[in-house]
This record gives structure tokens, C-alpha cells and sequence, in this order.
């Protein structure tokens, strides 16, 4: 017999509505429910977040993937918007190069991926790894 899975409710611009949860699963959860081109982003950005970042601590707040390290916090998180994935990055003013998305917070920056966007990969990862590095966000 066959589980039954819970069909995901998209909320304003296709987000992912998921239940607040610590751990790969609920993310694994967001990622598999991205609405078309958006979820092989997730795909590809989980997989080169758990690459820089062994040992990666993950989960859901915010309706939004989070990826942080332990007794640091929360580094970055990324949220699916009508046209585009939104990555933020918690202490992005202090990376170098800075990611290009100006906030109405001081300490954050962000990168938008849209379906055409090409993602530098080595970029992308220099500046997960920065970020890993600084003070997090405690939820």
C-alpha cells in the first residue's frame, strides 16, 4: 500500500509552505516542492552549500531553507519569489566580492537567481565559505 504524501500549499509567489523544522528532511521537504525551474536551484544550491560546508546544520523557519553552524548560527537562507530564488546572506556587507542585492538591513545581501541566471559556482561557493566563517543568525 502506498503512503500518502501531503500535497505542499504554495504560498505568494510560489514559496513553499513547510512546517518549521530542524534537519535535512524539512529541507529536502522545501526543495522537492519548488515550483519548476526553481526547484534544480535548490537542488544545486544545497548541494554546493553541504560541498563548502561539511557538516552544514540545516532547517526550515520563515517558510525558508536555512543553512548555519553549529554554536555560530544561521549563515544564509533562500526563498522562492514569483520570477526568481532569493539567497540571502545574513552578514553579506562583510563578504568580499559583495553579493550585488542591497537590503533594507545593513549586515544583509543578497543574490537573485532567475531562470536564466548563470551561477558562478566558485564565486558562489567563496562566498558560502565566507559566510560560514561570521557570526550566524539565531532564529
Amino acid at each position: 500500500m502506498r503512503k500518502k504524501t501531503a500535497k505542499v500549499v504554495l504560498l505568494a509567489g510560489g514559496n513553499p509552505q513547510i512546517a518549521k523544522g530542524d534537519g535535512p528532511a524539512p529541507v529536502k521537504t522545501y526543495i522537492a516542492a519548488m515550483p519548476g525551474w526553481k526547484r534544480d536551484v535548490g537542488r544545486r544550491l544545497d548541494r554546493l552549500i553541504c560541498k563548502t560546508v561539511p557538516g552544514v546544520r540545516k532547517a526550515i523557519k520563515w517558510n525558508s531553507p536555512l543553512y548555519g553552524v553549529a554554536e555560530s548560527g544561521y549563515f544564509l537562507g533562500f526563498h522562492c519569489l514569483t520570477k526568481y530564488v532569493k539567497v540571502a546572506f545574513f552578514r553579506g556587507a562583510q563578504l568580499k566580492p559583495l553579493p550585488p542585492g542591497v537590503s533594507k538591513q545593513p549586515h544583509v545581501r543578497y543574490f537573485d537567481i532567475y531562470e536564466t541566471t548563470h551561477i558562478d559556482e566558485d564565486l558562489m561557493a567563496d562566498w558560502i565559505r565566507q559566510a560560514s566563517a561570521l557570526p550566524g543568525l539565531e532564529p
